[in-house]
């Protein structure tokens, strides 16, 4: 979201223009016309993705024509437009420092105004608003030496894609350089767009590979006419290739920047205080764990970029597991005075907003149902206890996005009965600005009787949260197929108060008015707000604690509710679920019948280190874990229906995991049915008519295999 300086507005892209709206009273301003968001010498509008303006309006910045990086559309062209007189100018285009068109990413203003700098071809530039002069910051870039971004692992496991910060007097980046060129590719074969196939080359550390070494560098903004400035690199100790530097950011005041380093176990947690002047790295506060220490990007939205600071730098917020429940802290600039803001026995899941003013912090939390969201405030100098901000009548989950005035907060609710809505609130009496539009005014709830949550205890003493959706017309003397659905992993969960609940997007008109009991559980490592001995108790056994819980919980729900019919159960699941199916289809074969597993990890050793080692360890030290948690151990265990769904393009999971998947059951003789997507990535959506292809795919196999309706 785009907040007025006085928090009390919002611009957005509407109808192709951009307006701001004033939240108490609805009005509507444009801040760039149709005709202003024009490209030079063209009639098209420019299809805004993203937009900025200076601190004194006069100036937007405009994110355009963009292109996917791995996950996200984070290159494209940039504009900025002076409001004043119309004028139009694209970025990197001036002088003789001519940058490719859609190359530019993460281009921002710098904190005066007058400056823009981006990323072009893995090299830092910064451009001047007023004259257009470039001034090429780094020249060393190339696929594999990347400057102010990073590569496919820091993105994907730490939410890193933003490399580069602007220092508060706007003089100096700070941005990181990973080096990858001892990173080896893993090759992907494009086989469809030419006669030739060709090679796509992925930089990717697997897991037992080194990290790519990652350093952190400071340079001016300032250089000569022709002359590249020099980089000032911080001196954090350790060893660059048994580390990751997570978060980075500069103190309020400047002078110095504050980096997160991680050990390569990503167990060992210390923050640096690195003085530009001295070029001293200070270690001020150090944390450890005996399985592994979470980052920012768990609890701000997969965003691990800002700092939380208070008092201009003196202090800031920090989240730690340390008593076993993740808690707000409030530590000093020196590490050497902390407070715990939310002690207690529960989980904060995320941070919402820092009222310094009035002395308070926002945050999401749950103490008591698990599968739901609330919003929690506190005070900021912990004499205070957590007090409940969302006013009790809407069950379910709630999301907030606070003004930074903390006058206002879109506010957005759904539950399993409950399609997604949302309105303005005012803050801190959660009164809604206009009544009419209210949630509470606007929201009818769809009856949906079939649907409950629950609890079970195996015979293991585990107790498991799930949901159940029954057929339409259930008739509780007969037997109904089950079909359950599956994650399982320590990335997300399938157990949450939401309206998807009981829907299955890949199954062509409803599991329930086909006839199916629907069902998902959240065994044991799931990352639910039920303490940190819950979440990590899956260490060193992916793919076993999580099987087994999974395989109980089903057992006991079997003895519980004689409608089920065993010789009709199904499950299936994608990515981690995908791993989960292939696991209770060969570990338990007595009790899952048919599977379907979509882009599964076949084979741990075949992933990323960063996710893979966080979770299970070194291979070096333990590779009997990453054996023992691998489907392909127990491949030779397939009995029932099996259809495994991969991309031959997918590069976060990678294709040679269902090829050595596909040979292991070849060498046992075990039947099954296989269906490549080419040059598909890991969310199978690219290309004509793919998703509607795989929809009917996966419903024909579930139709054939696990046959609907009452018996």
């Amino acid at each position: 979201m785009h907040w007025s300086a006085d928090g009390n507005a919002l611009a957005t892209v509407e109808q192709g223009q951009i307006v701001k709206t004033d939240i108490r009273t609805g009005r509507k301003t444009t801040l760039l016309s149709k005709d202003q968001l024009r490209r030079p010498g063209s009639d098209q509008p420019m299809a805004v993705a993203d937009f900025a303006f200076t601190s004194d309006s006069a100036n937007s910045l405009i994110f355009t024509n963009t292109a996917r990086v791995w996950r996200y559309n984070t290159k494209g062209d940039y504009y900025l437009i002076n409001r004043a007189n119309g004028q139009v100018r694209q970025l990197g285009q001036s002088g003789t420092s001519k940058r490719p068109a859609q190359s530019l990413m993460y281009a921002k203003l710098s904190p005066d105004g007058r400056s823009v700098g981006y990323v072009s071809e893995h090299n830092l530039f910064v451009e001047d608003v007023a004259t257009g002069k470039i001034t090429q910051l780094t020249t060393d870039g190339t696929r594999k030496r990347i400057n102010g971004t990073f590569d496919w692992a820091y993105e994907e496991e730490f939410g890193c894609r933003d490399g580069f910060r602007w220092s508060p007097d706007s003089k100096q980046i700070a941005y990181w350089q990973v080096d990858a060129t001892k990173i080896r590719d893993y090759l992907m074969l494009n086989t469809t767009d030419s006669i030739y196939s060709h090679v796509v080359p992925v930089e990717y550390p697997k897991v037992g590979e080194s990290p790519s070494p990652t350093r952190i560098g400071v340079v001016s903004v300032s250089g000569g006419q022709n002359a590249v400035p020099p980089t000032t690199w911080l001196n954090i100790p350790g060893d660059s290739q048994q580390h990751y530097l997570t978060r980075l950011e500069w103190l309020p005041a400047g002078g110095s920047v504050i980096v997160q380093q991680l050990n390569r176990k990503q167990n060992e947690s210390k923050l640096f205080l690195c003085n530009l002047s001295t070029q001293a790295a200070t270690p001020i506060y150090t944390e450890t764990d005996k399985a592994w220490i979470d980052i920012k990007a768990r609890w701000s939205r997969d965003d691990p970029s800002g700092w939380e600071w208070l008092e201009n730098g003196k202090s800031f917020v920090w989240v730690s597991e340390k008593d076993g429940w993740r808690h707000l802290y409030r530590v000093g600039v020196d590490g050497k005075k902390e407070i715990n803001l939310t002690p207690g026995s529960y989980d904060i899941a995320t941070i919402s907003h820092i009222d310094e003013a009035a002395n308070q912090i926002y945050f999401i939390a749950s103490p008591d149902n698990t599968n739901q969201r609330y919003l929690y405030r506190t005070r900021l100098d912990g004499k205070g206890k957590a007090e409940r901000v969302t006013p009790a009548g809407l069950a379910g989950t709630h999301g907030y996005t606070i003004s930074p005035n903390g006058r206002f907060a879109q506010h957005t609710f759904t539950n399993y009965q409950t399609p997604p809505s949302r309105e303005w609130v005012s803050l801190p009496d959660h009164k809604a600005v206009n009544e009419s539009e209210s949630i509470a005014a606007r929201t009818k709830p769809i009856a949906k009787s079939n649907v409950s949550f629950f609890k079970l205890t195996t015979e293991e003493g585990v107790t498991l949260d799930g949901w159940m959706a029954k057929p339409t017309d259930f008739d509780s003397t007969k037997k109904y197929p089950v079909v359950f659905y599956v994650y399982g992993e320590p990335a997300g969960s399938t157990v949450n108060d939401d309206f998807s609940i009981g829907q299955n997007r890949l199954f062509q008109g409803g599991m329930d008015k086909a006839g199916y009991i629907y069902v998902a559980l959240d065994n044991r490592g799931t990352p639910n707000l039920k303490g940190a001995a819950w979440r990590k108790s899956i260490y060193r056994q992916i793919g076993r604690i999580n099987i087994r819980d999974q395989a109980m919980g089903a057992r006991k729900l079997f003895a519980q509710h004689a409608y089920i019919d065993t010789s009709r159960v199904a499950v299936w699941g994608w990515s981690g679920g995908g791993s989960t199916t292939l696991h209770l289809m060969f570990q338990y074969p007595d009790i899952y019948k048919t599977g379907i597993a979509i882009a599964a990890v076949g084979n741990q050793l075949f992933y990323d280190n960063i996710y893979q080692e966080r979770y299970m360890g070194l291979p070096q030290e333990n590779r009997e874990d990453f054996v023992a948690g691998s489907p392909i151990t127990y491949a030779r265990n397939l009995r029932g229906n099996l259809l495994y769904i991969h991309g031959t393009g997918d590069d976060n999971v990678h294709y040679d995991n269902a090829e050595v998947l596909i040979n292991e059951l070849v060498k046992y003789n075990k039947q099954f049915q296989v269906m490549p997507y080419p040059n598909r990535s890991h969310g199978i959506n690219e290309g004509p008519g793919t998703s509607l292809h795989l929809q009917t795919l996966y419903t024909n196999y579930l139709l054939k295999y696990c046959p609907p309706g009452p018996r």
